[in-house]
């Protein structure tokens, strides 16, 4: 929240930290495009984490990110309130992120590439020079190599916190599966990893304020809002 604060005053905004993202959507809606940012940096690191879970990769996880963001940018209007606008968001990522897997599995099938060893982070990345490298390192390995229905199900439900109803809505499947997933993925990581790493879980794919701005920057440069938070159009 102070990060968001700051964040607000930069940009020369004085939105109290107090409005939903419902409020302001519907300010968004009304023609105020440059709090778009306030909703991207609210819901930046679920909507990371739902994308990373699904295509195991950094960078790609920012692409659909920024596709996300541009999708739901232009069906805004078409919002409803009977969900949590960070609910409905994370399904278009989720369903971004489906979509690059099904066009990946014409070269390669993805049960595949995850058996593969694939690296975690650059040694130059800013994530890997700030956090404890060893212990995530472990996890993350942990969770990639659960199946892919699980990992998407641990992630948005142990990692981001979400609740069993906004996991089984964001993934399209009843909440009872979900529930039955989570149970199974747990029990596959012990079987994996040392009990001891159950704190860490809150730090998975964490998402630092570098990655941030740059994912802001990308999506407010499409939308037309400059960095002076005033339209370019």
């Amino acid at each position: 929240m102070a990060q968001e604060t700051r964040r607000n005053r930069e940009a020369g905004d004085d939105v109290p930290a107090v409005l939903s993202d419902e409020e302001i959507v519907a300010r968004v809606c009304a023609g105020e495009v440059e709090m778009f940012e306030l909703l991207m940096r609210r819901n930046n690191q679920r909507v990371y984490r739902a994308a990373r879970a699904i295509l195991r990769d950094d960078s790609e996880a920012e692409d659909v990110m920024q596709d996300a963001y541009g999708r739901a940018y232009e069906h805004l209007s078409e919002f409803e309130s009977r969900a949590r606008f960070s609910t409905w968001l994370t399904r278009i990522a989720v369903h971004e992120a489906l979509a690059r897997v099904r066009r990946r599995s014409r070269f390669a099938s993805f049960e595949s590439q995850s058996e593969e060893a694939m690296p975690l982070h650059s040694a130059s990345s800013p994530e890997q020079q700030t956090s404890d490298v060893e212990m995530r390192g472990v996890l993350e390995s942990a969770v990639g190599k659960l199946p892919d229905e699980f990992r998407s199900v641990f992630v948005l439900r142990a990692v981001e916190g979400m609740s069993g109803a906004e996991t089984a809505e964001c993934l399209g499947i009843p909440e009872e599966t979900v529930k039955t997933r989570l149970h199974r993925a747990r029990g596959r990581l012990r079987e994996m990893v040392i009990e001891s790493i159950e704190p860490a879980v809150p730090s998975l794919y964490e998402f630092h304020l570098s990655r941030c701005d740059r994912v802001v920057a990308a999506v407010l440069r499409k939308i037309g809002v400059g960095s002076d938070g005033k339209r370019t159009l």
